[in-house]
């Protein structure tokens, strides 16, 4: 899984390098901010899912249909961290390794930022992805949209900060609503539209859409644990910080074998999605253990 991932990242990192620039003196501040968060390295798991799903489809294996709908997903990605690191919200001064975008560039900027990365996704998608019936690409902007709503992101971060600070009034369902919302939306849309770009059927994207479900969710266990056991250093954000503010999360509720077997169980049940789809999902499915065996 490595490898396929190191094979892709040289081409996800120059699309999102030339994603946007500007010669408008104006604009040179936020442009900064915006690449400042976007280009700070990561894992990249959305755009690679979203160009191995493509490429499940596509008969001549090629991701490029779906490379700016992966750029995208980025994007939104990148959007969120921004904002949920702010001090209105987690109040976390490291990601990645690095000073968050409100401590280099102040909240105000930062806001900004987010915002205007989040309008960029959708005219990235919509004005660059050529060969593929408009109907698909309206389809994706569609979806985009969706993952990062009232339904999607935003939805799920308003009912974690609801939920903060309640303890034991927050139920394993209040806990799986959030992160369906806010960590599963938008690696369901990831897998989707690069099988929509790809030419999957409408049932082969739903088939799709529970593989990521159950990822997501998987994603976010691990997450919880590596909250719980990594240090700082390893995380590359602030270790420990989900028990600092009395955040629920599975170890909490479910203890540290049960949060282990609960991923494992959500990735088993992902992989039962893709057995229709025999060895072409072997990129998806080593992505689904890679989520679970990761160290940040």
């Amino acid at each position: 899984m490595n490898a396929y991932i190191l094979n892709k990242l040289p081409v996800i990192e120059k699309a999102l390098d030339d994603s946007f620039t500007s010669d408008i003196p104006e604009t040179e501040r936020i442009v900064q901010s915006m690449k400042y968060s976007l280009m700070a390295g990561g894992k990249r798991i959305r755009p690679v899912l979203c160009l191995a799903a493509c490429e499940m489809f596509s008969d001549q294996q090629d991701p490029s249909p779906a490379i700016h709908a992966a750029v995208s997903l980025e994007m939104i990605h990148t959007m969120s961290l921004i904002h949920d690191d702010l001090p209105a919200m987690d109040n976390d001064d490291l990601r990645r390794g690095k000073p968050t975008n409100h401590v280099v560039y102040g909240d105000d900027i930062a806001i900004l930022a987010g915002d205007a990365l989040l309008s960029q996704s959708f005219q990235n998608v919509a004005q660059n992805t050529v060969g593929v019936d408009p109907a698909r690409v309206l389809d994706v902007v569609i979806r985009l949209g969706k993952c990062v709503g009232p339904v999607g992101l935003a939805g799920g971060q308003v009912m974690d900060l609801i939920c903060e600070g309640k303890g034991d009034d927050v139920s394993l369902q209040d806990l799986q609503w959030i992160h369906t919302h806010k960590t599963a939306t938008l690696l369901m849309a990831s897998v989707a539209c690069g099988a929509i770009l790809g030419g999957a059927t409408p049932e082969e994207v739903e088939a799709c859409e529970q593989f990521a479900l159950k990822i997501g969710l998987a994603f976010q266990v691990a997450d919880d644990i590596l909250d719980c056991t990594a240090s700082t250093e390893e995380l590359g954000k602030t270790a420990g910080k989900d028990e600092n503010v009395d955040k629920t999360t599975y170890p909490k509720l479910l203890g540290m074998d049960g949060a282990r077997a609960e991923a494992e169980q959500l990735v088993a049940e992902a992989k039962q999605a893709m057995e229709p789809f025999g060895e072409r999902a072997t990129a998806l499915l080593a992505l689904a253990d890679f989520i679970i065996d990761r160290k940040n």
